[in-house]
């Protein structure tokens, strides 16, 4: 009989879970309008409305896939791509006549590993990719500088490689959209996750964050995977009810349509919250609201962009805002929120968050999310793709081919 997992481990993961989704941080549920850590309550943009908005939003993400053979042989693969939409349709960033692949995407050239030599070329690789070149050109330091590790200590393993290409080259795409020519001031860039970084130094982030508020473009980055859901998820439960069942019924709506009248909200995460979230001994830098001893250029807030009844807390993203946008003042101490922008930012999003399969999430994430994922499948398209080469070489025997990429794991 197989070992079975013990009762009290279960148990124990049951009982930790019940503490953090029942803790209260004695928020109100009625906001108050000059403090952003206090629910902010709107109604959603009519979804009549929804394509009417004339800006542009990007989405960025970027996907790292790899996989090892019996025999030494190993593939790693990163990529990172953008897409972009206005007035509800996708817009062309590429000079392709194809008529479905809309998007810019970056995919390196070497792929194969078995030896440190190939770790190294990955790494050469990323540095030489025209948007992490330019990027790299407008922080304007060496690379020691800018990143955290050095290159001996990024190539010690393909796993490690791959994660600070594939946030190298996201961060770097945030740079390329900005520079696009056709992007103007009040177009949003959103990024998959949040707006810190473990793999470029925050000075850098700063410049990067600063460059776009002056140029008045929008960065976010979002999430539905973030433990400052569990943290709130009483506070979540709250709210939701508020606004369901007491402020519904007497919310002066514009929508006429009592199935479409939705109430949105948002809040900022509270510094107990988040360090109760990510831990204070190893993720202080993560959480901390400076441009100084952190590690990023956001500033979190949780937000409810749509609602599913019942399903309080499917629907509540965690957006990560540029911190020159919500705190303009800040390069001069002055820690003052700019709630008329953060309100202008959180109902303008609600334009991309009404699509059915995902609702309250913003579409045009899912769709670069599609658009540069390296889905489970990318092992049998290399692998035949190489077989294929090595059988029009006719270099080995048709069994040799075939054993250099078996699987061992599989047989047993």
């Amino acid at each position: 009989m197989e070992d079975k997992i013990p009762q009290s481990a279960i148990d124990s993961i049951a009982k930790y879970i019940n503490e953090r989704t029942s803790k209260s941080y004695s928020i109100p549920v009625v906001g108050n309008e000059s403090n952003s850590e206090t629910p902010q309550i709107f109604e959603i943009i009519s979804f009549g409305e929804i394509d009417k908005g004339t800006w542009k939003v990007y989405a960025i993400d970027g996907s790292i896939n790899s996989h090892s053979f019996y025999n030494g042989v190993s593939i790693g693969l990163y990529r990172g791509g953008y897409v972009c939409f206005q007035l509800g349709k996708q817009v062309r960033m590429n000079d392709l006549s194809d008529p479905v692949f809309l998007g810019k995407s970056y995919t390196p050239i070497n792929i194969l590993i078995t030896t440190q030599e190939h770790l190294d070329a990955i790494y050469d690789e990323l540095l030489a990719l025209e948007p992490v070149n330019n990027f790299l050109i407008f922080l304007g330091s060496k690379t020691e500088e800018i990143f955290p590790y050095k290159k001996e200590i990024i190539c010690q393993s393909l796993a490690t490689l791959l994660a600070f290409c594939q946030e190298v080259l996201e961060w770097s795409l945030v740079y390329e959209v900005a520079n696009r020519p056709e992007i103007e001031a009040g177009d949003f860039i959103l990024l998959d996750g949040d707006l810190r970084s473990v793999q470029i130094k925050q000075e850098f982030l700063v410049k990067l964050g600063k460059f776009l508020h002056e140029k008045e473009v929008y960065l976010l980055g979002i999430t539905k995977n973030s433990p400052i859901k569990m943290e709130l998820s009483y506070t979540f439960r709250q709210i939701d009810s508020y606004l369901q069942d007491k402020l519904k019924p007497q919310y002066p709506f514009k929508e006429n349509d009592s199935k479409r009248q939705k109430l949105c909200c948002w809040l900022e995460a509270s510094g107990p919250i988040l360090l109760n979230a990510y831990g204070g001994s190893s993720s202080g830098m993560f959480i901390r609201k400076a441009l100084k001893g952190g590690r990023g250029i956001g500033l979190f807030f949780a937000a409810r962009l749509d609602y599913v009844e019942k399903l309080q807390n499917y629907d509540w993203i965690v957006a990560d805002v540029n911190i020159f946008d919500a705190i303009p003042g800040i390069e001069k101490n002055d820690q003052t929120r700019d709630m008329k922008k953060l309100k202008y930012i959180f109902t303008e999003l609600t334009r991309l968050t009404q699509e059915h399969y995902i609702l309250g999430y913003p579409y045009p994430l899912v769709e670069a999310h599609i658009f540069v994922t390296l889905k489970s499948g990318f092992k049998e398209e290399v692998i035949n793709r190489v077989k294929q080469s090595m059988y029009l070489a006719q270099h080995m025997d048709h069994v040799d081919i075939e054993n250099m990429f078996l699987d061992i794991h599989s047989r047993f």
